[in-house]
């Protein structure tokens, strides 16, 4: 029902389709449809009009991941504003990004920060393919 689901949020007047709610709305729909370069072109139209909000970066990196550019996902997420510090799924994503590229220790290090921040990173993580590598290595 994607396209369905997407049909409505057309039918929004052009004036509201900027709101918050409505672009977190559209970028979740494309991402569970697995349609990262149309979620990414979503998110990147969202930083653009509200840079300070996560969602923008969380999402946009994971799209830029998810298509094999996860040097550049990083380097989005290091971008954002400030409030993702307060985020354990931005640490979670780092750790991930970090393992998938190869650098274990700096995996290890994020991983761990998401989990002191909220512990349901720790079973998230138990499952996800980018921490095959790293996950007997933590504490």
């Amino acid at each position: 029902m994607t396209d369905e689901a997407l049909a409505e949020l057309e039918r929004v007047p052009e004036e509201d389709r900027d709101h918050e709610d409505v672009a977190q709305l559209r970028v979740y729909i494309l991402m569970r449809a697995q349609r990262w370069d149309d979620a990414l072109a979503s998110c990147e139209a969202l930083r653009a009009v509200r840079p300070e909000l996560s969602l923008g970066y969380i999402h946009g990196a994971f799209c830029l991941h998810e298509l094999g550019r996860t040097a550049e996902a990083m380097e989005l997420l290091q971008q954002g504003p400030a409030s993702l510090l307060r985020e354990p799924v931005y640490f979670y994503n780092l750790g991930c990004y970090h393992a998938v590229l190869g650098n274990p220790e700096d995996a290890q290090s994020y991983l761990q920060m998401s989990f002191n921040m909220d512990e349901k990173f720790r079973e998230i993580a138990r499952y996800d393919p980018d921490l095959e590598g790293v996950m007997g290595k933590l504490a």
